[in-house]
Order: structure tokens, then sequence, then C-alpha cells
């Protein structure tokens, strides 16, 4: 196995230290922060494969560092699994806004967290070595950097925003339910309801207005799912 980097982010000291300890067993080596702005200097630092975040954090929380990183232009991209005790909807919701890839609850199940992380990472792998880029019309996907482009304009994208919308880019005019976003996108990433499809793709077609691109571009069926249009 690749010893991934894995950024861990909690101002709790026996949390870090389990978590530690967990993933240190499972073969990833493992960085500490107790903060926000901690996190973001070892991001600036260090080449960190994936970022455990709490929400609740002194200073900077959880959810404002999110949206650090996903507004920085080099380790935007990284992929975030939140960690949080709090059993609220909008906190959830908030962060699937943000950019958020999967959500961790306390107290931690380690054989989920493991699971998870292995799943992030392994459709990461894969898109490394994948065809190195998806072109359709105006947009181009580099799978390799992760960079996109619609008409020569970059977009910047989640992790989850990123699969979604090479999902569909694949298969122009081929109309994919929520479900099968869902099985394709989260996979082994736990139990997560059909609207999550619709938070992303709300994401997606807000960034293609702010770059003064049509949100149709993405297209829904109504009452099954979406697609990319043939014609535009």
């Amino acid at each position: 196995m690749a010893c991934n980097n894995i950024l861990i982010v909690d101002d709790d000291p026996i949390v870090l230290r389990m978590l530690e300890s967990a993933l240190n067993k499972n073969g990833y080596h493992t960085i500490k922060a107790e903060s926000g702005e901690n996190a973001l200097r070892i991001l600036d630092a260090l080449a960190i494969d994936l970022v455990l975040l709490d929400v609740v954090l002194p200073g900077m929380d959880g959810l404002n560092t999110l949206r650090e990183i996903r507004l920085h232009p080099t380790y935007g991209y990284v992929p975030v699994l939140m960690l949080t005790s709090r059993d609220s909807e909008i906190d959830h919701v908030i962060g699937l806004e943000l950019g958020a890839d999967d959500y961790i609850s306390k107290p931690i199940r380690f054989h989920e967290l493991i699971a998870r992380i292995k799943a992030v990472l392994r459709r990461a792998d894969s898109n490394r070595t994948a065809s190195p880029k998806v072109v359709f019309r105006g947009l181009v996907m580099d799978l390799s950097s992760r960079k996109v482009t619609v008409n020569d304009q970059e977009i910047e994208l989640s992790f989850k925003e990123f699969e979604l919308l090479s999902l569909l880019a694949k298969r122009p005019g081929r109309v994919f339910t929520r479900a099968e976003i869902l099985d394709t996108v989260w996979s082994e990433d736990g139990f997560w309801e059909t609207r999550t499809v619709d938070v992303h793709i709300r994401r997606i077609r807000k960034k293609l207005e702010e770059i003064g691109q049509s949100p149709l571009l993405i297209e829904t069926v109504r009452n099954v799912g979406y697609r990319l249009p043939m014609s535009l």
C-alpha cells in the first residue's frame, strides 16, 4: 500500500491520538493539527492526500476551514472528510455546499472510517491512471490534474463535484438517475440520500454561472435525474 499522507484536524488530544493510532496501523502516515489555522499552514507546506476535519474547532471552525481549503488554487481539490459530534442536518447540508466529500460521526467507528478513506483514495488513484482527459463541447476535464475548463475558463470543483461532472461528461445524452449517481460517485462512502446529488448539482451550476457559463450545461430530466444534453 502506498503511504498516503492524512492530515487530522481536531482540538481534542485524545481523539487525535486514537485517530493517529488507527490510521498508522492501517499503513497511513498522519500529520496532526489542533486548529484550522494550523491545518492551512500544513497544507501549504506538505503534500496531503486527504484531510479529516473536525467541525468544532477553536478560532476558525471546521466549516470555515473547509471553505478556505476549497478556495485555495493549489490544494483546493484535496478530499475532505468532516468529523462531527453534532447530529445536525443543517451542518451536513452546509458542509456539502462548501465541498465536503463525506461525514464521519462521533463516536467514530474505525472500521467504517478506514473503509471510507480507502474508497476516496481508491477513486483518486483510479483517476490518475484513467484516460487523461474528458472533452465535451467546451468542457475539458483533465483527470490527472483534476483541472476543469469551460470554454477556456477554469472552474474549481470539489472532489465529489469533479467525480459527478466527469460521470455525466463521459456519457453525454445518457440520463443518470440520482440512485445511479449515488452508487457510482459515493458508492462505499456511507448512507447518503438522493438529495445529496441535488446539492452537488446545484453547486456545480452555481460555479458555472459565476464564470459566465450557462447552468443548463447540466440538464434536469424531471422525476428521473440528470444528463449532459447532446446539443445545447
